[in-house]
């Protein structure tokens, strides 16, 4: 594993769907409050540096009508979204300078500015976490990967409603289309 080092100038924090409806579930092989807890402390050390906090979230509309829904074999069951399941949790502290991104679908790429957003701050590296793992965040970071933006996963910041949902992308796919750390070594190396 090489070292890792980060400039605040260049390398932004993406937190995907941690929103009231989302992390209000259960989640392994982290629980959803110790995912959030961390995801706070790496938003605070990267406001602190200013590096630039992008909070994204999801919203599948009325009756779930602007999320994809293609043919599948196994559909999602008609959902509809209580009045706050979108708002993103209180405990992020979300500040006036951050970025804030709404998505309809599982990637934050697609459909949104969030591209525009990190061309804009001159951002090319992308520290990543969120619930959950196998959806949003291996979504958004397939699309990222392909725009050629750099990637640390925070481990321990992301989980999913399984735990090999979570370990399998982590140990197998993301290494190989970034790197996976920890929040502490992320913030350690945040100079």
């Amino acid at each position: 594993m090489t070292s890792l080092t980060l400039d605040p100038s260049s390398t932004a924090l993406v937190l995907i769907d941690l929103q009231r409806g989302i992390a209000s579930t259960a989640t392994q092989p982290h629980a959803a409050a110790d995912v959030i807890a961390r995801a706070a402390q790496l938003a605070a050390g990267f406001r602190t540096r200013g590096s630039l906090v992008v909070l994204v979230n999801v919203d599948p509309g009325p009756h779930g009508v602007l999320f994809p829904r293609p043919i599948v074999d196994k559909p999602r069951p008609p959902f509809e979204a209580p009045r706050d399941w979108s708002e993103i949790v209180p405990e992020l502290n979300a500040a006036e300078s951050d970025v804030r991104i709404t998505k309809h679908q599982p990637g934050a790429f697609h459909g949104t500015d969030l591209d525009l957003q990190l061309r804009r701050h001159r951002v090319d590296t992308i520290v990543i976490g969120g619930i959950s793992t196998n959806v949003g965040v291996e979504s958004t970071a397939r699309a990222g990967y392909d725009l050629g933006y750099n990637f640390v996963f925070v481990e321990d910041a992301m989980a999913a409603r399984e735990a090999d949902l979570h370990t399998f992308p982590v140990t197998r796919y993301f290494p190989t289309i970034g790197r996976v750390r920890s929040a502490r070594k992320v913030l350690d190396a945040l100079r």
